[in-house]
């Protein structure tokens, strides 16, 4: 795992200072800010739903004109009457007894045109009885088979069928039935006005729920902007991994002494000598590592003594490797202490949970860059290739779900870093969570 943590600056402003100015900047509350997300959200997602069901409309109102169209002039073209009259050849017999047929046809089937031609494609009926005689605008296939088309026509663009008539197994003329795209338009009007409603009915309830989240989000929050939670979970966080840190610490240096005391009582002086000396040894190497820090953070160099302590004390051996070159970063102590220490933790969970040998390390270096890098790695099993997507959502975690503040760490770790304009990203091999934070302004 890979963090990047830095001093702060003797000479930046001070962290009253800079809240203060925080604060002026940003006047919008948490909860407020819930509202517009879940109202934003729930307005796209209407305008999606409205979107699709006014194509799904279209796309329905077109597909039904098409059925029509084929039912209407393969009921026609089958009229035995149909094909007697056009099999005469008379087109002017045909034209007289067919077109009030077909007039009466396109009301009651409630269709734009019907239109009746000889095999050379001449009308013989028209919705416009001046049209009759002319040629037919349209498609007509080369074999005696149907075809549905949109075309324009007299009447514009139309979806248009047109299917063979036959007498005695010979093509005799021509039956051709449309709807105009403006009369398919039409139709959906009142489907466009159901949409409307449905997405008003969303949009209110939507809205509705915007005002309940702000509410509940209120209750907890109060008015405090986004950013101070933020702080306030980040502030916990290092509390929470640094008082771990130090009891660990604790404990070790007590249970050295408690040993050392009862070799003194038992007149054993040399080695009570040699544990407390061991003891002095083993930390000073460390406080040696942070010490040699040009730029130094000591509240991260205090975490890590602990955490050296915490993972002795779990049976895990700890490496570090802390370049005295190592630049300063961006992030103020209590942010330096939260990342560095929750990617402290995830790093010994996981080597407690993988096998021997079991070991955690942590390095900071500086890049090419002049940034600040600290890595973390440890010997665990890894993560999972189906979870690497998820492990920096909140709430999410490969640990036991009853495990106290379980999907907060490495989420926070990736807002905090996010905010400082780092960059937060996993390795494998072995598995290491690397922070690189941009160089601190002079």
């Amino acid at each position: 795992m890979v963090v990047l943590v830095a001093a702060r600056d003797p000479g930046a402003p001070d962290d009253d200072d800079e809240s203060e100015s925080g604060m002026t900047t940003r006047t919008r509350s948490a909860a407020s800010l819930v509202f517009v997300a879940v109202a934003v959200a729930v307005a796209v997602l209407t305008l999606a739903i409205a979107g699709i069901l006014i194509a799904d409309g279209q796309r329905s109102a077109r597909s039904e004109a098409e059925r029509v169209t084929q039912a209407v002039a393969q009921t026609v073209a089958d009229s035995a009457q149909v094909a007697d009259l056009l099999a005469t050849g008379d087109r002017d017999l045909a034209s007289a007894a067919l077109q009030p047929q077909v007039e009466q046809v396109i009301v009651d089937a409630r269709v734009d045109f019907v239109t009746i031609m000889d095999p050379g494609g001449i009308r013989i009926t028209h919705r416009d009885p001046e049209r009759i005689g002319e040629r037919y605008l349209g498609s007509i296939p080369t074999a005696p088979r149907a075809l549905t088309e949109e075309f324009t026509g007299t009447l514009g663009p139309s979806i248009r069928t047109i299917v063979p008539v036959e007498s005695d197994g010979s093509v005799v003329g021509w039956v051709s039935v449309g709807v105009t795209i403006g009369s398919i338009a039409a139709t959906l009007g009142p489907r466009i006005l159901v949409v409307i409603g449905i997405a008003a009915a969303l949009l209110a309830a939507g809205l509705v729920g915007a005002v309940v989240a702000r509410r509940a989000t209120r209750q907890v929050t109060g008015d405090l902007p986004a950013g101070a939670i933020r702080d306030a979970v980040s502030s916990f966080e290092s509390l929470r991994t640094l008082g771990e840190a130090l009891r660990a610490q604790t404990h070790e240096h007590g249970n050295r002494m408690h040993t050392a005391i009862a070799l003194l009582e038992l007149g054993r002086t040399p080695e009570a000598i040699e544990i407390l000396a061991e003891t002095s040894r083993q930390s000073q190497v460390l406080v040696d590592e942070v010490a040699a820090r040009r730029d130094g953070d000591p509240t991260v160099g205090a975490l890590l003594l602990g955490k050296a302590s915490q993972a002795k004390e779990r049976g895990i051996r700890w490496r570090s490797r802390i370049e005295p070159d190592a630049p300063r970063s961006v992030l103020s102590p209590v942010d330096a202490v939260s990342v560095v220490g929750n990617l402290i933790d995830n790093a010994l969970d996981a080597a407690a949970a993988g096998p021997e040998p079991r070991w955690v390390e942590i390095r900071m270096t500086r890049t090419e860059e002049d940034e600040l890098e600290i890595a973390v790695s440890d010997s665990g099993t890894g993560v999972p290739p189906e979870l690497r997507r998820r492990i920096f959502e909140h709430g999410f975690s490969t640990k036991p779900a009853a495990a106290e503040g379980r999907g907060v760490g490495l989420a926070l770790v990736a807002a905090i870093v996010d905010d400082a304009g780092g960059t937060l990203a996993l390795d494998h091999d072995p598995t290491t969570f690397r922070v690189i934070l941009p160089r601190r302004q002079a």
